[in-house]
Formats: structure tokens, sequence, C-alpha cells
């Protein structure tokens, strides 16, 4: 009984038929003229840049350490690794904090370059990813509500503008981190409430904020992990692994394990100064017009 509907239906909506030309195109098939065209501009590198919704709070009530906790940033990095293996065209990430930065090629097609496709893929995928690893990396701390992300689009023409905004990026990381750094060092070992602390730290430069924690607590700030202070970045590279494969010789009756080198693409995460000269001149299939 099912096949013959289904024969019916094949047959009313068939190229030939009256009837399935006004069942395929339906009155009120005008409502798609309303849909706004957000295809974005050519020869642009688009960044989708993500960032954590009321994280400051999130971050309390699932108790991080301050003024760092390696948990949640390898946790966003485990995401951010997701994105990049399951979308198309990402050619560098680079994170910070509770943010990531996701830059698709030039001459990326990917969905037509239709923003609204980069910017809701690139959201779901770290989203979704974020609870599904959350138990990997906070074991003993349950995820008590779903974390929020909202993401943005900006297109950079050259690539000085793009090195331009990831330098920006990672100034930003530095500056938070430090202020961050010198701020609960006050708070946790000086016993000063946060506004106490905020109060102390306030119109202070960096050498200031690097003089308190050196002659206060005895750290030199330049030995602080890079990952804290340059933030982490993602880029593919050419990756050689060792698999024991099970084969059978020839004349042999029984299987034999044997190790076998492949080489795999993967998503590799650094932790180094993305400002200067050295790691694009390291790099430099990242901003290459045919990568």
């Amino acid at each position: 009984m099912l096949r013959c509907c289904r024969a019916v239906i094949a047959a009313r909506c068939a190229p030939g038929s009256p009837r399935g030309l006004a069942m395929a195109k339906s009155k009120f098939e005008y409502v798609r003229d309303f849909e706004a065209d957000d295809t974005v501009l050519p020869n642009c590198w688009i960044v989708v840049r993500l960032d954590g919704r009321n994280f400051h709070r999130f971050s309390e009530q699932h108790e991080f350490k301050k003024p760092n906790d390696d948990r949640a940033l390898q946790l966003m990095t485990k995401c951010a690794q997701t994105v990049m293996q399951e979308l198309e065209d990402i050619a560098i990430a680079y994170g910070q904090s509770d943010e990531y930065s996701f830059v698709f090629k030039k001459k990326s097609r990917w969905f037509k370059r239709r923003a609204s496709k980069f910017m809701t893929h690139v959201v779901s995928q770290f989203s979704s990813s974020y609870v599904f690893y959350w138990k990997d990396y906070f074991k003993d701390q349950q995820l008590l509500y779903p974390p929020g992300f909202d993401g943005r689009i900006v297109l950079y023409p050259s690539n000085q503008n793009l090195k331009d905004y990831l330098s920006w990026r990672q100034a930003d990381c530095h500056i938070n981190n430090l202020y961050n750094t010198v701020f609960w060092m006050l708070v946790q070992r000086s016993g000063l409430t946060p506004v106490q602390a905020q109060e102390r730290l306030r119109g202070t430069l960096a050498g200031d904020k690097n003089e308190i924690l050196f002659s206060e607590f005895n750290i030199n700030y330049n030995n602080e992990p890079l990952m804290y202070r340059k933030g982490t970045v993602l880029i593919w590279q050419k990756i050689s692994e060792v698999i024991t494969k099970k084969i059978k010789l020839p004349k042999e009756e029984e299987e034999k394990e044997v190790e076998v080198t492949r080489t795999k693409t993967k998503v590799v995460p650094l932790h180094c100064d993305i400002i200067g000269d050295q790691f694009w001149e390291e790099y430099p299939e990242i901003l290459a017009e045919d990568s």
C-alpha cells in the first residue's frame, strides 16, 4: 500500500505533469523574497570570531581556577580543533581566554560565501563540542548548564590586514593576562578584596604590574607559561605516525604485526609569537594564494 502511494505521488510530481508543476511551486513561495543576500565579498579573508556569553558568571559557577584554568583553555582548544577538522577551508585559528578566531581562506567558496552559514556552522559546532568534551577536561566538575557563544564575521582584504588582526588579538591576550595575573595575586596572596585590587591597579602601566609581581610575589612574568601569555595558534601540519597493522605475508599462513609509517595532516596547537615576522616566514603556506 505504501509503495502504491509513493508511486502516485511520484507520478503527480513528475516534470511533465501539470499537477507536478503546481505542487513544486506553491503560492507561498514568495516569502523567499524576504531573505537577505548575505554573500560576503570575494578575495577577502573571512574571520569568524566567537566569544563566550556571560562567561564571567559561567566560570565562577563552574569554579574555574584563577587567573588561568588549564582545563578550560585546553577544552577551548579541543573545540577549535574540532571546528577546523569538521569544516572546510579554515587556514588558521587563534584563541585566548573564552574566544577563538577562525580564518577562512580568501578564495573559499564554502556555502557560496554566505556569512550566515559561516557564522552559524562555526558557533554551533564549537558549542556542541564544548558540551560533548566537557567531561574529558572537567572530570570532577559537573556541567551545571549549557554554555553560550556568540559570533561575528569580519572581512580583511589584504594579508597585512589579517596579520594585524591576529596581532591585535594576541596583544589583547598579553594585556588581559598580565592584569589578571597581578589582580589575582593581590587577592589570593595579599588578601585584598577585588575592589581593593582594582584600586591598587588603577592607572598602572605594564612596567608597574611587572614590578608588583616581581617585588611582592617573586614572579617573573616572562616565565609564565606561553599558553597564558601568547594564547593558542592552530595550524595544519603534516605529522608522521607509526601504526601497527596485521598483514598476511606471502607463503605464510598466519598474520604478522608490522609497523607502518603514514603521513597525516592534523590540526596542531602552537604557543608562540605571531606579531613578529618569524612565524609567517616559518609557515608561508598559511597566506599562500593557492593554499
